[in-house]
């Protein structure tokens, strides 16, 4: 300032600390450029005569502005801060004073664009007057950016505040752009930072409001301060004098004519760059624009649209799109609307929608600016000041002095004339490298990675990607101890998501080497591949979801010690069941040491995933007939449990039929085999296939009698082979069933014509040790004496009958297959199984003894009854001497005697010699009958 000569050696070292790599000198060189930058454009138009050196200095310190401004866009919120601070001087220099602009006292002598003159042979005054419009356009679109720091935009809405007071000709603009904060504050700030910004806002507006100027804008200014909880005395009192607003046509006058030489028209749009120096006009008054603006255009277009109708179906339509929680900007700015529905708030709301639509490149406005700004750029040419702009570029680049431009000077010449000069541009007194590149243009100020990376190879990346994985896996204890985990375990599912199959192998190994402690990891990625598919849904894949859980669910079944509870807790928990999951839980099922617990977890699933129950049912269903003993045992325990549910029972059963319908086929379908078609193969039937098909119907038989008439109606149909597994395996059932059955006693009523030897052999199962019940009896009676006249139903029942039907039936009964016989006697006289039980007969052994005696032996053979009566003598136990002396005496007593009388008092003697003096006392008393 007091000896400006030492600019041209010190401005070299002072764009060198501009570019230095600590935040506090850039800080200090953007301060120390906001003082210079005045002293130096004041120089530059007080020097009668310009050198060289004093002109390349001129252009250093237009580049090293044209740097701080690009400063606004630093990482570093402190250097923005400075840089905001440095815009708000430079566009106050460069722009030209009004007579109502508010200068603060200290500042009074500072230059500004007035002061220079218009034919000045080296500063060109319209080329500055675009400089400080561009500055203003910079700082406004900073503002208005949604990642605005708390401290910036404070900074920036006191230095606009400075801009309307002191160049009220831009007043328009910075209302403009404290609506639009007003609208759109920045999301990223917290709630107490909120606060700060509006209570900022609010003074600066109020300040603003003092400004005589302030006339035009007092509606859109006194709304915005409404809405921000002003009172109505406050801003009365913030208003201007009327005497003010009284003495500013008497004086602009004056003014304006005082400075027609030397101010350019306000009003000039940035395509009309003209640098004629013969154009003089007086400035516009404050307020005043020669084209509205894209909001204003907008707002207009819009007032008359809101209609209370308009605005409630606006307001019920965004309610779809309101946040679950009310945002801290929004709780802290809100104030509630004092003059809804009044002409004033309706113009208010359209500027503040059509601020928000303008910001979002929407509504008539922004295309009306399009179109006005397309023309002009199609006519426009190379302008003399545009030789300035670029020269000045290029000093900045080659860092060298540019010769004067003349008034009307040759572009050509003077680049020509540049070069003998090169070496008296300024330099840095201690030599240091210039951080810029030659042709950088000045413009890079920061350090940029994507300039010195390569692009790596596949292998290398592969690699790399391999190894970041290996150090977050390898990092688990770490990570615990510093309470990130979750944070952890989230990046990691994230991540696996997107790797490929080596990488993914990587981490599923991770996770079963310790399944119990990192079951949170496997399912964050299990959930993760879900969502990776429903994100694509419907064109996407379970591929990759498929490939996590089958991993998973085998890498359990290969590890023996573990846990029961993981595998179940995998498979409930897992959003989806796929076929493949499906067939390792059937795997499960199938391993003899773990059968327990995959159908455990398999019942589990058909109760808690109802959507696909039938599917998992089937599973176990199918299990039902496996060929290992103690898989096929639990599975039926497990099926007997769900068929007592209402909503599992008709499945049940009606797979259990299908399987028992296949023993109609002459030969075994194929599904018996594991194929996937019922298809007959040519293999025979064996017991096992039969089995089978009979395993799930015969465990299900005892829970619902019902199902007997089917097993009569298949029997009647099948082979030979068939039938008599068929009646061998019955015996279980059909006990479990009991002689009580509704259904068994209705089977034997109805007996099928076909089934009589499994209704035989129902009745036998029966009734085996246990005597039948007179209901049994009745229905066998029936059967045998209306329908079925065969002896042998009788057999089982005989215990039942009266004495009378027994003594009837017998010669019926003894010409049946020995065997039969046998058993026939042994039921009679109660030696079944050895239990001695003859009190239940209906004849003791002394009257069956009689009966075979008194047999008709025009109804049966006389070898019959002699075989007959040859099993009764070998029942020892039952036949004692007394027993057959009491026989022998009623026998003798009969007339005419039996044929076989002395046949069996020779048995008698025979098997009892002590019987000797009975017999003879018989003989005797014979004698005398004369017989």
């Amino acid at each position: 300032k007091r000896d400006i000569e030492l600019l041209l050696k010190l401005i070299a070292n002072l764009n060198m600390l501009l570019k230095d790599e600590n935040v506090n000198v850039v800080k200090k060189a953007i301060l120390t450029m906001t003082q210079l930058y005045k002293v130096a454009l004041q120089w530059m138009v007080k020097s009668k005569v310009i050198s060289e050196l004093q002109e390349a200095c001129w252009e250093m310190m237009a580049a090293m502005a044209s740097d701080i401004i690009l400063l606004l866009d630093s990482d570093n919120d402190g250097i923005r801060t400075h840089a905001i601070k440095f815009v708000e001087g430079l566009i106050i220099t460069l722009s030209p004073r009004m007579a109502d602009s508010d200068v603060p006292k200290r500042h009074e002598n500072d230059i500004s664009l007035e002061r220079i003159p218009k034919d000045h042979p080296y500063i060109k005054y319209n080329v500055l007057w675009e400089e400080g419009k561009a500055a203003l356009e910079q700082l406004l679109k900073f503002m208005v950016h949604p990642a605005i720091s708390s401290i910036n935009l404070t900074a920036a809405l006191g230095s606009l505040a400075t801009i309307a007071r002191q160049r009220p000709m831009f007043m328009a603009e910075v209302i403009q752009a404290y609506e639009t904060l007003h609208a759109n504050l920045p999301p990223t700030l917290a709630k107490s930072q909120v606060s700060s910004v509006r209570k900022n806002l609010k003074l600066h507006l109020l300040s603003v409001l003092r400004h005589p100027s302030s006339g035009d804008f007092q509606p859109q200014i006194t709304t915005l301060l409404v809405d921000l909880g002003t009172q109505q005395a406050e801003i009365a009192r913030s208003m201007p004098s009327p005497r003010d607003a009284r003495k500013r046509p008497r004086d602009e006058p004056d003014a304006a004519l005082k400075k027609m030489k030397i101010e350019p028209p306000l009003g000039e749009d940035d395509e009309d760059k003209d640098l004629e120096p013969t154009t003089v006009a007086a400035p516009k008054a404050a307020g005043q624009a020669s084209v509205p603006s894209d909001t204003d255009i907008t707002a207009e277009f819009l007032q008359p649209l809101l209609t209370p109708e308009n605005v409630a179906n606006l307001v019920l339509i965004s309610m779809v799109y309101l946040p679950e929680a009310m945002p801290a900007s929004f709780q802290a700015t809100y104030t509630p609307v004092e003059s809804a529905g009044t002409e004033a708030q309706i113009k208010h709301l359209s500027r503040l929608m059509a601020t928000q639509m303008t910001a979002a490149g929407l509504g008539p406005g922004v295309e009306q600016t399009k179109h006005l700004k397309e023309e002009p750029k199609e006519e426009k040419t190379a302008k003399p000041e545009s030789v300035v702009i670029k020269r000045r570029l290029s000093a900045l680049a080659q860092g060298q002095a540019i010769s004067v431009l003349g008034a009307q000077g040759s572009a050509a010449n003077l680049l020509e004339e540049e070069a003998p000069q090169a070496k008296r541009r300024p330099e840095p007194i201690i030599p240091a490298t210039q951080p810029r590149l030659a042709g950088a243009g000045g413009r890079k100020k920061v350090f940029r990675l994507g300039d010195v990376l390569k692009p790596l190879s596949d292998a290398q990346m592969e690699k790399l990607k391999l190894s970041a994985v290996k150090r977050i896996l390898r990092a688990e204890r770490a990570v615990a101890c510093s309470g990130a985990a979750q944070a952890r375990v989230k990046i990691l599912a994230s991540l696996v998501t997107q790797f490929e199959v080596p990488l993914k192998s990587e981490v599923l190994a991770f996770i079963l080497d310790d399944i119990r402690g990192r079951l949170d990891l496997a399912f964050a990625w299990l959930f993760q591949e879900y969502n990776a598919y429903l994100s694509r849904f419907p064109a996407g894949s379970l591929e990759r979801y498929d490939e996590c859980l089958i991993g998973l669910l085998a890498g359990l079944q290969e590890k023996p010690d573990q846990k029961d509870g993981i595998f179940t807790k995998v498979v409930l928990e897992a959003p989806l069941i796929t076929e493949s999951a499906l067939e390792v839980i059937r795997k499960y099922c199938e391993d003899e040491s773990r059968t327990y617990l995959g159908m455990s977890t398999l019942r589990d699933l058909i109760f808690k995933r109802p959507s696909r129950q039938f599917q998992y049912l089937h599973v176990l269903l199918d299990l039902s007939s496996h060929e290992k003993d103690k898989v096929r045992q639990q599975a039926l325990l497990f099926i007997k449990r769900m068929y007592e549910k209402d909503q599992l029972r008709e499945y049940v059963e009606k797979f259990a039929l299908n399987y028992l319908q296949l023993l109609v086929h002459p030969n075994p379908p194929s599904v018996l085999f594991g194929a996937d078609k019922d298809t007959e193969v040519a293999a025979p039937w064996t017991e096992e296939t039969i089995k089978q098909c009979l395993y799930l119907y015969l465990a299900l038989l005892p829970h619902n009698h019902k199902l007997i008439h089917e097993l009569a109606s298949v029997y009647t149909e099948a082979i030979a082979d068939i039938k008599r597994t068929v009646l061998r395996v019955i015996e279980q059932p059909i006990r479990g069933m009991g002689m009580n059955s509704p259904e068994l006693l209705l089977l034997v009523e109805n007996c099928p014509k076909g089934a009589e030897t499994l209704v035989t052999r129902c009745l036998h199962s029966l009734t085996d040790k246990v005597p039948p019940s007179p209901e049994l009896v009745k229905r066998v009676r029936d059967l045998y004496h209306k329908r079925l006249p065969d002896v042998r139903f009788l057999i089982p029942v005989l215990n039942g009958l009266e004495k009378k039907e027994v003594i009837q039936a017998l010669p019926k009964l003894i010409k049946l297959n020995p065997i039969v016989v046998k058993e026939v006697f042994n039921r009679l006289l109660g030696t079944q199984h050895g239990d001695g039980a003859s009190a239940v007969s209906p004849l003791n052994p002394g009257e069956l003894l009689i009966a075979l005696h008194n047999i008709d032996s025009s109804k049966c053979d006389m070898k019959s009854i002699i075989k007959a009566t040859n099993l009764c003598f070998a029942e020892r136990n039952v036949y004692t001497s007394e027993v057959l002396a009491v026989v022998m005496q009623q026998l003798m007593e009969q007339s005419p005697l039996p044929m076989l009388l002395m046949r069996t008092v020779i048995q008698a003697l025979t098997m009892y010699p002590r019987l000797g003096g009975f017999v003879m006392n018989i003989l005797s008393r014979l004698i005398m009958k004369q017989v």
